[in-house]
């Protein structure tokens, strides 16, 4: 299974080039001051900038949406009365997991443990409609992707609208018995004035269109609030030639495009997309990358309980598709460092482990995998039947035991450097120039490994 972002490839090896001869010019680093001033003195910046659209903030929000902002942090819309959409989905943490925990705790009494963990919900906006066919146009033919799109870690919504409403009625997170309880909630909590002005008169004598309307509401919320989509990263601030990178920065760059070296890249687009709207650092495909059983959920204390991913448990119009089974959707890495767990499971904690387990998983299977019975156990979160699903074709992923990775631990630190640079807050707009200049550039001037 290739990724969707093989059309990039000759681009992503001249990018490659361009940032590692960047990165020999620049030697030992910039300076603190250097770093805090507009990147448009070299060649070397000028070359790896992208013509970027970055979207506009709107003057307010419309009525839908500012009814959507209010919902989502209501917390009379569970069935324990104590959280909300933000409860799992903080602001705070880039709409993500508010804490380490590697699932969260819900159900009418705050006591029930999830079984995956919680994605963030920003930079969703261009996800694309889910589908088992896609194709990349090729030369000369068209080459088989598969699946592709589709919102939540199985892709089974098939808008925000849609994706909102599973955590109100899943019994591990709000827990409501149905969309009538949803409804009931908002007929009788803080927001029913504002419901009815936006949705009509007579809107909860329709219950089953008012728990649509509220998913349209917290849609509309996550579409136009710019704080889901605020594209401040110092990544974006180097594009737009208000910063410069690191030395380390710059070659974790360039290892992250290198084909042959980290080639995250491949599934991760980090090229201005259709219009010059900004990289989504995705290709929202899917792929099964073995991550190792997480003991820390509940749920796997059972050794029935897998999850399949695209597969199954929770999507079952793909149930007994064995070639899907352990296919994850490929999520965006804006704001990867800030998140205190990692991939669908949160088995781990760290963005090192993370890169590492990507150059180490087949190099050394011992340091990530169990031993059971004197043998490593490889892939052990999923069944022996689906295990060859797993990508040992891609690079960092196609090397075998006791070869040598793909990276080494200085090349880790770089990519890990290079992907610190993708979180919000370098700027106080989209693309600008950074907010603390001389605390941002003294924290990435390093370039110990």
């Amino acid at each position: 299974m290739h990724c969707l972002a093989n059309t990039w490839r000759g681009l992503r090896a001249a990018i490659a080039l361009v940032v590692t001869a960047a990165a020999a010019c620049v030697g030992g680093g910039w300076s603190v001051a250097a770093a805090s001033r507009p990147a448009d003195t070299t060649p070397a910046d000028a070359a790896i900038r992208q013509w970027v659209r970055y979207p506009s903030i709107p003057d307010h929000l419309s009525a839908q949406a500012e009814l959507g902002k209010r919902l989502f942090f209501d917390t009379t819309l569970s069935a324990s009365k104590r959280m909300s959409c933000a409860s799992c989905h903080s602001p705070a943490h880039a709409y993500g997991p508010p804490n380490g925990r590697a699932v969260q705790l819900g159900g009418p009494h705050l006591d029930r443990a999830g079984t995956r963990t919680v994605p963030s919900l920003r930079y969703l906006d261009h996800t694309p409609l889910f589908s088992l066919d896609a194709f990349t146009p090729g030369s000369e033919d068209a080459e088989y992707e598969g699946p592709r799109g589709g919102f939540t870690r199985d892709g089974r919504a098939a808008s925000r609208q849609q994706q909102a409403a599973i955590p109100l009625l899943d019994r591990n997170e709000m827990a409501n018995a149905g969309p009538q309880a949803v409804v009931a909630a908002v007929r009788d909590g803080p927001h029913a004035a504002a419901f009815r002005r936006v949705f009509g008169a007579d809107v909860f004598a329709h219950p089953a269109q008012a728990f649509t309307d509220v998913g349209a509401a917290l849609a509309a919320f996550q579409r136009e609030d710019p704080s889901f989509h605020p594209y401040t990263s110092k990544f974006d601030a180097v594009m737009s030639g208000h910063a410069r990178f690191t030395a380390q920065e710059l070659r974790g760059y360039a290892l992250f495009n290198n084909p042959r070296k980290g080639n995250c890249a491949s599934c991760h687009i980090d090229v201005p997309g259709p219009g010059g709207r900004p990289a989504p650092f995705t290709d929202f495909a899917y792929a099964a990358l073995g991550v190792p059983r997480n003991p820390a959920i509940p749920a796997n204390r059972d050794p029935r309980h897998v999850d399949l991913g695209l597969c199954g448990p929770y999507r079952r119009d793909l149930h007994g598709q064995a070639r899907y089974c352990g296919m994850f959707k490929t999520p965006t890495l804006r704001n990867v460092a800030t998140r205190p767990v990692f991939f669908h499971n949160g088995v781990f904690h760290s963005l090192r482990d993370v890169v590492a387990f990507y150059v180490q998983r087949d190099t050394d299977p011992g340091k990530w995998y169990p031993v059971i019975r004197g043998k490593v156990a490889v892939y052990d979160d999923l069944p022996l039947r689906y295990r060859g699903n797993v990508d040992r074709t891609d690079a960092p992923m196609d090397r075998g035991k006791g070869a040598k990775p793909a990276l080494d631990a200085r090349e880790i630190s770089d990519v890990v450097a290079f992907l610190r640079t993708l979180d919000d807050g370098y700027s106080a707009t989209a693309g600008g120039p950074a907010t603390h200049p001389d605390t941002d550039a003294v924290r990435g001037a390093t370039t110990a490994p």
